[in-house]
């Protein structure tokens, strides 16, 4: 089977947050459903991947119902190479291969009865998403995106029905640009989970990361703590612009605006702090969520 070094990343990905994802979903209810859409042929084994996650969480999938939606263009071959992992499922799991290109999800998703229910999907598209399918990853409330595409989908995610959007340029050893990665939630926690699971990759891959925001913009290296000045630099910037900030707001503007980290925006509070710069409501102890940082000054 072809892969590179995009497919290989994307398949990683995948696989890290579906696996964050699933306990989780079959925790808070009795059916889950999977799409995973490609505009090509799936050639990095992202779908067998995603089934062997599935799979290894057969004990929490006992007693559930679990619905897998595949949609790959021109891959001839995926029957042969779902059949033996599908093999592997619990009975609960049902998998629906299904030909065509991501625009059909809708259709696939309203067909398996996902209404209602968490809705993980992961959708590969060299171009740009369409309205429709981004609204139906969103499921109402229930849905959560990861999405590859030729260009940023910030805005269309957030028209879609997702509150927290977050959107990195992988760049690859070679100094390739590939794509834009996009994730859409409710979740603060999905929210921390992928952008840990983009860093714990990244190390691994040699990838870089850049806001596809600042396309001049020097990427960032993810092996090992990063230094906190540009980040720190950032988020001082933020609470001028809006004022005095809880922790968990200033976090979460880490997560949806910059390529760092929740725990790399405590290291840059972290030397805020120690600069001078700003202050907290409490003198010692751990940066609480609740904790309001302040601009001196």
């Amino acid at each position: 089977m072809p892969t590179n070094r995009t497919t290989d990343f994307l398949r990683e990905l995948l696989v890290r947050q579906l696996t964050t994802w699933l306990p989780a979903a079959l925790q808070r209810s009795r059916r889950a459903t999977v799409a995973l859409a490609w505009a090509g042929a799936d050639e990095g084994g992202g779908a067998e991947a995603a089934l062997r996650v599935i799979a290894g969480h057969a004990d929490q999938v006992r007693g559930r119902r679990v619905t897998v939606l595949v949609l790959a263009d021109g891959a001839a071959d995926l029957p042969a190479r779902l059949g033996p992992v599908e093999a592997e499922l619990p009975a609960e799991v049902t998998v629906h291969l299904l030909p065509g290109v991501p625009d059909r999800l809708p259709v696939a998703v309203k067909a398996a009865g996902a209404a209602g229910s968490p809705l993980f999907s992961f959708v590969d598209l060299p171009g740009a998403a369409t309205p429709e399918l981004l609204t139906a990853t969103s499921n109402g409330r229930a849905g959560e995106v990861l999405l590859h595409a030729g260009s940023g989908t910030r805005d269309a995610l957030i028209a879609a029905g997702f509150p927290l959007v977050a959107e990195v340029v992988p760049v690859l050893p070679d100094d390739e640009a590939a794509g834009v990665i996009a994730f859409g939630s409710r979740s603060d926690r999905s929210l921390e989970a992928v952008r840990d699971a983009l860093w714990a990759i990244g190390a691994d891959l040699d990838v870089r990361y850049r806001d596809p925001a600042d396309p001049a913009g020097v990427p960032v290296d993810v092996a090992g703590d990063p230094n906190p000045e540009a980040l720190a630099r950032e988020l001082l910037a933020e609470l001028r612009r809006g004022g005095s900030r809880p922790v968990t707001e200033l976090r979460r503007h880490t997560l949806t605006t910059t390529v760092y980290r929740a725990a790399d925006a405590n290291r840059a509070l972290t030397a805020l702090l120690e600069a001078g710069d700003v202050r907290r409501e409490r003198e010692a102890g751990r940066l609480a969520g609740d904790e309001i940082i302040t601009v001196r000054g």
